[in-house]
């Protein structure tokens, strides 16, 4: 047994908040969450003053496993599995630095990231729970192509919705729309499947009791996505052959649908916003602020591992794209709920983690200062508990790129 107390622990839960708090925990499991005093005498006791205890983050959206470089014209990898397998585990303690305990992944190939999975699940390598989509269901030679899951009819993309789960998928993940950074694929603002196509997507993983991630950029592929009954939709850019667009009507249609919306916020937009202009990078943030305004289920996922224009979106960067929500008007409470509890119902494992409550798991962090007052806080890494093991990861010397 052992007690953490803080000067604050925050549940996850809106608006809770215990001064003084502690937090009991058994093994992999959280026995309680209460004011000083509720956890009883037993076990090892750790005094954080002047740190703030709260659930562990949650990236609904990364790519540990980008290549470093796909040729599109041959097909060929420049890395053999065995060396993206080892840099997939690299990106995941990456995440951990972040204070990231559970994480979404959506696309990958050769199911790399079920093996990654079962491997931190077993203790052999560090990282968070990770959420698996394996291989993305696209069009031939569409969006992400060269991660193998090429369909273009109902049969197709039945037989790789089957493959996937078959292998172990924790849920799919399927390109509505085309996409920006695969070469001769369609471009974002075209849809790649129609709403009937992405109903046999959302049918197939509900027999196994899974839930669906769309890739959708173009405005008619968002209404195909939340017509089709998917869980989550990825981007929601209202995009169009001149840019961002937003959609106020379509906005409302995704709100009162209760469809949970990622809009891939990540920490290099201040970056980007330098290189490529603002004009575009101002567009896409106005429509995150819209959404929220709207009532969307707004959830963070940083979209890490991609590189763009020499760019990087490193994979421990997650805290940076939580600043940009507060650029967003979102205050740092609903920073806290869409990175914890709101981001662990959405990916599915909301029964399992993303709020300190007993029965749970001990997904949790430490960090000196209060992230209420100042966000930046969340930087302050003290513990990163997964499951109850300590896995803090802060000040360790990154050796590879996140990117591929």
């Amino acid at each position: 047994m052992r007690i953490i107390r803080a000067a604050k622990v925050l549940t996850g839960r809106p608006g809770e908040v215990i001064e003084e708090g502690e937090v009991l925990i058994d093994g992999s499991k959280i026995v309680s969450v209460g004011p000083p005093g509720s956890a009883g005498g037993e076990g090892e006791v750790v005094e954080l003053p002047g740190h703030t205890v709260l659930p562990g983050l949650v990236d609904a959206h990364v790519h540990l496993g980008f290549d470093a470089k796909v040729d599109p014209v041959t097909r060929r990898s420049a890395e053999s599995d065995r060396h993206l397998l080892l840099r997939m585990a690299e990106n995941a303690r990456k995440l951990l630095s972040a204070g990231v305990t559970t994480a979404r992944d959506l696309g990958g190939r050769g199911f790399l990231d079920l093996a990654l999975r079962d491997a931190i699940e077993e203790g052999l390598t560090v990282g968070p729970h990770l959420v698996a989509a394996t291989r993305p269901i696209t069009v031939t030679g569409g969006h992400c192509w060269y991660m193998g899951g090429e369909a273009d009819d109902e049969p197709a993309i039945r037989r790789v919705a089957r493959e996937n789960l078959r292998a172990g998928a924790d849920c799919l993940k399927v390109m509505a729309s085309g996409g920006q950074m695969t070469p001769g694929a369609p471009p974002s603002w075209v849809p790649q499947y129609s709403t009937e196509q992405l109903r046999v997507v959302v049918e197939e993983a509900a027999t196994r009791g899974k839930g669906v991630a769309a890739h959708a950029h173009a405005s008619a592929s968002i209404r195909s996505s939340v017509e089709a009954g998917v869980t989550t939709i990825e981007h929601c850019t209202f995009f169009t052959p001149s840019g961002h667009q937003y959609d106020a009507k379509l906005a409302d249609l995704v709100a009162d649908s209760g469809t949970y919306v990622c809009p891939t916020v990540h920490g290099v937009f201040w970056r980007m916003r330098e290189v490529h202009g603002p004009e575009m990078l101002d567009k896409w943030l106005h429509g995150v602020a819209s959404m929220r305004e709207v009532g969307v289920r707004l959830i963070a996922g940083t979209d890490a591992g991609f590189g763009l224009a020499g760019i990087d979106n490193r994979t421990d960067g997650f805290v940076g794209g939580l600043e940009v929500f507060a650029m967003a008007g979102h205050t740092n409470a609903e920073i806290i709920e869409l990175a914890t509890v709101r981001a662990a119902d959405a990916c599915g494992v909301g029964t399992l983690t993303g709020s300190l409550e007993a029965g749970k798991r001990a997904d949790l962090i430490a960090v000196a200062g209060d992230p209420l007052k100042r966000l930046s806080d969340l930087r302050n890494l003290a513990l990163v508990l997964v499951s109850g093991r300590s896995v803090t990861q802060a000040g360790v010397d990154t050796v590879t790129s996140s990117v591929g």
